[in-house]
C-alpha cells in the first residue's frame, strides 16, 4: 500500500514539476481537450470542438488569459473508453497541459477520471450526464452539464401536462443511456406513470427493428429514448416505417433538432426533445447577449445550424477553464482546480458556478443549469 501511494505521489510531483520548469517557456497557455470526432458520437464531439475553438478566438482578440494567448490540444478520443484514456494521458504527460475538457460520453468520462488523480489535473465535463461522474469521490471533476438526475428533476411538471400514462424506453446500453432511463424512470414512477418496456441498443447500431416491435406491442403512450442524434435519426424513421403511435420524447440534450429536421424529414415532426440551450428562441435564456454573440460567430463560420445545441458546450467549457486560470494567476493545474470552485461565468447555458456533490473531502463540482423542452412541427422547432 505505502509503496503504491508512494508511486501516485510521484507521478503527481513528476507532473507539476514538469508544470514548474516548462510553463516559463511556453509562449501559449494550453487546454486539453479531448472529444469523439470519429466513432459513433462523431457528429456531437465535433460540435463540441467547434463551439470551443470559438471560444479560444475570442478570448485571444480579447488579450487572452494573464497576457498570453490561449491553445487549444484537441485529441480524438474515437467514442472509445480505451482511445479517452490514451488521449488524456498524452495531453497530460506529452503536452503537459493544466486542464482538460472532455470527454462527451459519460463512459469515456468515466474511463479518463482515474487518470486525473494519479497525474493531479481537472478536467471540466461539458457533456457526460452520469450521476456516478459527481459522487465517486474524484475531486479534480468540474461538471457544467446537468446530470440525469437534475434533467428528470426539471421535467418532473411537465408529466401531468403532457398527460403521460404509461412509458417506454429505449436507451444506448452505456453510462449515459442507461442513467437516464434509470432516473427518469424513476421519477414517472413518482408522478404515478405506468413503465413498460425498457429497451437498449449497442452505440453502434443502425437496426432497431426488434426494440421498436417490442415498443410497440407495449402499447405505451410516450417512449423516452436517450442517445446520440446520429441514431434518434434512425429511431425516427423507422419508429415512423413500423407506424409506432407513441409519442417520442428525447433526452440528454444531444438531439441537435435542427440536424434532425434535416436528415429524418417528417418523421421527426411531433417528436419532442429535452434541450439545454435554445438557439431558436435565444431571448429565452439567462444570458441572450452572450448566446446571441455564440450564435452570429457559429453562423458567420458557417457550421451546421444543427449543432448549436451541442457546440455550445464547448464554448462554456472553455470560457470558464479561461475564468479559472485567470483567477488562479498561473497555468498550474493546482491552482486552476481551486480557483475553478470559486468560478462565476455567464454561460450560454445560464449562470456558470458550482456546488460539491459526492463523499466529504473528496467532493466533485456540478453545475446546475436550465433545462427546456422543444417540439417538432412542420418542419420547426417550437416552445413547449
Amino acid at each position: 500500500m505505502k509503496r503504491n501511494l508512494a508511486t501516485l505521489l510521484g507521478a503527481t510531483a513528476l507532473v507539476a514539476a514538469a508544470w514548474s520548469t516548462s510553463t516559463a517557456a511556453q509562449d501559449t497557455i494550453k487546454i486539453g481537450v479531448t472529444q469523439p470526432l470519429t466513432g459513433a458520437f462523431a457528429a456531437s464531439g465535433n460540435y463540441v470542438t467547434q463551439g470551443a475553438k470559438i471560444a479560444e478566438e475570442q478570448i485571444n482578440q480579447a488579450g487572452g488569459v494573464l497576457g498570453r494567448k490561449i491553445q487549444l490540444i484537441v485529441e480524438d478520443n474515437k467514442s472509445n473508453p480505451t482511445e479517452a484514456v490514451a488521449t488524456a494521458e498524452k495531453l497530460i504527460v506529452k503536452d503537459k497541459v493544466p486542464v482538460i475538457m472532455g470527454a462527451w460520453s459519460s463512459t469515456l468520462t468515466l474511463a479518463v477520471m482515474p487518470k486525473l488523480v494519479e497525474y493531479g489535473v481537472p478536467m471540466l465535463v461539458e457533456t457526460s450526464s452520469s450521476g456516478k461522474i459527481t459522487t465517486a469521490g474524484n475531486p479534480w471533476i468540474f461538471r457544467i452539464s446537468p446530470t440525469s438526475e437534475m434533467e428528470a428533476k426539471a421535467f418532473a411538471p411537465l408529466v401531468k401536462r403532457l398527460g403521460i400514462k404509461k412509458a417506454d424506453f429505449l436507451s444506448t446500453n452505456n453510462d449515459f443511456g442507461l442513467g437516464a432511463a434509470q432516473e427518469f424512470a424513476e421519477m414517472l414512477k413518482a408522478e404515478g406513470v405506468q413503465i413498460g418496456v425498457r429497451e437498449t441498443m449497442d452505440p453502434k447500431a443502425t437496426d432497431f427493428s426488434a426494440q421498436l416491435a417490442k415498443i410497440k406491442a407495449s402499447g405505451a403512450d410516450t417512449l423516452f429514448v436517450t442517445t446520440a442524434v446520429e441514431q434518434i435519426t434512425l429511431i425516427l424513421k423507422q419508429a415512423k416505417e413500423h407506424q409506432l403511435q407513441a409519442r417520442i420524447i428525447t433526452t440528454g440534450g444531444s438531439n441537435s433538432p435542427d440536424q434532425l429536421i434535416q436528415q429524418a424529414g417528417d418523421a421527426a415532426d411531433g417528436s419532442m426533445h429535452v434541450v439545454f440551450f435554445t438557439p431558436w428562441f435565444p431571448d429565452a435564456v439567462k444570458n441572450p447577449e452572450v448566446a446571441k454573440k455564440f450564435m452570429a460567430e457559429w453562423n458567420a463560420r458557417k457550421y451546421n445550424v444543427g449543432g448549436l445545441t451541442e457546440g455550445f458546450r464547448g464554448y462554456d467549457g472553455i470560457m470558464t477553464i479561461a475564468a479559472a486560470i485567470n483567477a488562479a494567476g498561473k497555468a498550474d493545474p493546482a491552482a486552476i482546480q481551486t480557483a475553478l470552485w470559486g468560478v462565476k461565468v455567464k454561460g450560454i447555458n445560464g449562470d456558470i458556478a458550482f456546488i460539491k456533490q459526492g463523499p466529504q473531502g473528496k467532493e466533485s463540482a456540478q453545475n446546475v443549469p436550465s433545462v427546456y423542452l422543444v417540439r417538432i412541427a412542420g418542419g420547426k422547432v417550437i416552445k413547449y
